[in-house]
């Protein structure tokens, strides 16, 4: 299944709130580097991230997206999805669970 443009935004968010390469970017992310590349260029022409010394980081203003985007995730969430998707948390380790986690709800 393809994901959307949306989806990919939201992935290179939450991937660089810790700040990362663009290597990290396209890895994490399941992109290749012509895709991340003009992806990155997007989010920082819209102030979403900034490159700082080589790395990817999420700017407050894309924080903000983050949350909001959250927010209507949960709120199209199932109850009973919700509780598949606890259960799924506790098995899975911490770099992929975001992205993961995310898809489940969908």
């Amino acid at each position: 299944m393809n994901r959307s443009r949306i989806d990919i935004i939201i992935d290179i968010l939450e991937v660089a709130r810790v700040g990362v390469n663009k290597t990290g970017i396209v890895y994490k992310t399941n992109l290749n580097f012509k895709l991340a590349e003009r992806y990155l260029d997007l989010l920082q022409n819209r102030g979403l991230v900034e490159n700082k010394i080589d790395k990817y980081i999420t700017t407050e203003k894309g924080k903000i997206l983050l949350e909001r985007a959250r927010d209507v995730i949960l709120q199209l969430t199932d109850p009973e999805e919700e509780q598949n998707r606890t259960l799924r948390i506790k098995s899975q380790n911490k770099d992929s669970l975001k992205i993961q986690v995310r898809y489940a709800s969908f």
